[in-house]
């Protein structure tokens, strides 16, 4: 795979950290998460193929520990607040004077400067100040994507991106280098698309009134006779033609497209035809075409479309059900293994025993409380 024999180091946290791991994992690195002891479990539900080892952070052995593990690593993910790995003593300039060729990835929701630098924060928070959260939602008061967009996209896969980078670099230089990835710079940078199309007049009506963001009849979605619902994306007129067409309507008896004083009662002639019938019955009628009209799919039935089932777009692990790990590469695809995640302390001894630890040394620590190890609940 294409991350084979990369080794990362991931601090436990929540749900940015975690998905970064598992991207660099599902490609093929060892990670190793970081997960503090007495913890009841772990809360990290994107573990797929990670170890872990239980540390006390608060104890100087549990940190010689972990400068230990890094000073043998490639890549350490820390999505704590600014400052709390310095009053470690992990910051960077320990860390990269051990090992020069470390990529310290910082994950947090604001970056690590500014005066919000050590605040406290969510993904609704993040997209806020990034400018996003205003441009989302219908009409009224702007509405947040669920926690996709600055936690996961802004966030997990930024952070990802920018250890892939640091590594290609790495090739060349030799040295490591430290990544500031904030979730508010990361969800505004996935979102140049609103910042770069505000001159052709894309966004210069009222929330909710644009092409789209609901403003457009040809750009939502409708509910059908069985309380189910199609997308719709005609934007382009031959694609709107064929929209109309697929409906039973008479383009003579609709205004122009892009009549925006006419679109709300273009919407409602389109939910009225819609719901007419069901939604198999109208993926039966635009399945294969150019219309831009296809069914929106609940989570556990997403895997069961044809086109999804024919790609293997997901993947199906004791009856659960995830994406395929994305993008596809030819030579090096992703090749996720299909077993649990860890329990907190499962590695523990593993790598312990890696690091050089003797026997008794590791008795000492498990005394002491710097470590823990847990073996995983047996799973019938």
């Amino acid at each position: 795979m294409a991350l084979a024999g990369v080794r990362v180091i991931e601090l436990a946290g929540l749900a940015p950290a975690p998905f970064c791991g598992m991207i660099l994992a599902d490609f093929g690195a060892r990670v190793i998460r970081v997960d503090r002891t007495k913890a009841a479990m772990s809360m990290d539900t994107q573990a797929r193929g990670k170890q872990s080892v239980a540390l006390n952070l608060k104890q100087p052995q549990g940190v010689a520990l972990l400068r230990r593990l890094c000073a043998q690593s490639d890549v350490l993910i820390e999505p704590f607040r600014k400052g709390v790995m310095e009053k470690l003593g992990l910051g960077p300039d320990v860390l990269l004077q051990e090992n020069p060729r470390l990529v310290y990835a910082r994950l947090t929701g604001f970056g690590q400067s500014g005066p919000y630098a050590s605040s406290a924060g969510h993904d609704i928070n993040y997209l806020a100040i990034s400018g996003v959260l205003s441009m989302l939602g219908g009409r009224g008061a702007p509405q947040p994507p669920i926690n996709l967009l600055a936690d996961f996209a802004g966030g997990g896969l930024m952070c990802a991106l920018g250890i892939s980078l640091a590594l290609l670099e790495r090739h060349a230089s030799g040295r490591g280098q430290v990544i500031d990835t904030s979730m508010v710079e990361g969800a505004a940078y996935v979102s140049s698309f609103l910042w770069k199309s505000r001159a052709v007049g894309l966004w210069n009506r009222p929330r909710g009134e644009n092409l789209l963001d609901g403003g457009a009849p040809f750009y939502g979605t409708y509910r059908t006779s069985d309380g189910k619902y199609m997308a719709v994306g005609a934007i382009e007129p031959q694609f709107y033609d064929l929209l109309v067409q697929g409906l039973g309507l008479d383009a003579a008896t609709l205004p122009p497209q892009m009549s925006f004083s006419d679109w709300p009662a273009v919407r409602a002639e389109f939910a009225r035809a819609f719901g007419g019938r069901t939604q198999e019955e109208w993926c039966g009628v635009f399945d294969g075409t150019d219309a831009c009209v296809t069914p929106v799919l609940p989570l556990d039935q997403a895997h069961t479309h044809p086109h999804n089932r024919l790609r293997g777009s997901f993947l199906q692990e004791g009856g659960e059900v995830s994406p395929r790990p994305a993008p596809v590469l030819s030579r090096t695809p992703a090749a996720p293994p299909p077993a649990r995640g860890p329990a907190v302390g499962e590695h523990t001894l593993l790598i312990l025993q890696e690091l050089g630890y003797s026997p008794a040394q590791v008795q000492e620590l498990l005394h002491c409380g710097a470590v823990e190890s847990h073996k995983p609940n047996a799973r019938l």
